[in-house]
């Protein structure tokens, strides 16, 4: 019912993860359409912003201790297209009342999560087909503002690696420096020099080192790290 939501207010998450040496994010698509989007959804008149935020992506992603930001809010009169919702909203067989209000212009409050991937069985929403995995280079058209969202929210993520250990919710508990680099690299989109990375992860101060992870002689095994 309208009155049991807030006007105008939605979120859009983008879920980044980790795989193969590739940079995922997730991306669900609407039930009978072509249409691919972001998690997201609307937040309830007594319930708390980031309640819902969290309670949306456990429903997703089924985990419930993800890394979260909130990162940017998108209010541009360009993503007020309200043909889109009344596709999505019809080809699922609901009825529109007049001057329904999930066809008003809606404010997205932006947040970011960084999680396992591994550790993820992604599933789709009430009105989506799907909600899968997609490499972050070969994203499919997204509707409305979403691209933009992901950039933004990658731009973010880039500026963070220098202040916060991102590699923690990416990466399983143990890995090796080379693991964590190529993390790095990838989300930065260049390549960095092995020694200097290094040098840089070690004086900050926030990995431990394990015993060598045994891959063949002894002398060519790597220490393993965990996040301190």
């Amino acid at each position: 019912m309208k009155s049991d939501f807030l006007k105008h207010i939605a979120y859009d998450s983008v879920v980044f993860g980790y795989s193969d040496g590739q940079l995922k994010v997730l991306i669900m698509k609407y039930m009978n359409t072509n249409l691919y989007a972001l998690p997201g959804g609307f937040v309830k008149m007594k319930e708390n912003l980031n309640d819902a935020v969290v309670k949306g992506l456990k429903e997703r992603t089924g985990l419930n201790n993800i890394f979260l930001e909130q990162f940017y809010t998108f209010g541009d009169l360009k993503r007020y297209k309200p043909e889109i919702m009344e596709t999505i909203l019809k080809a699922n067989g609901i009825k529109l009342r007049r001057n329904d209000w999930m066809m008003d212009r809606f404010i997205s409050i932006a947040y970011y999560a960084l999680i396992n991937f591994h550790e993820v069985d992604p599933k789709p929403g009430f009105l989506s087909e799907s909600c899968d995995w997609y490499d972050i280079n070969k994203l499919p058209k997204l509707m409305l503002d979403h691209k933009m969202i992901i950039t933004k929210a990658l731009q973010t993520l880039r500026e963070s690696l220098g202040k916060k250990p991102v590699g923690k919710n990416l990466l399983p508990k143990f890995f090796t420096m080379n693991d964590l680099q190529k993390t790095y690299e990838v989300i930065l989109g260049e390549k960095m020099h092995r020694g200097t990375f290094q040098r840089k992860m070690l004086n900050m101060g926030i990995l431990v080192r394990h015993e060598k992870k045994f891959s063949g002689g002894a002398h060519k095994a790597p220490y393993l790290y965990s996040f301190d």
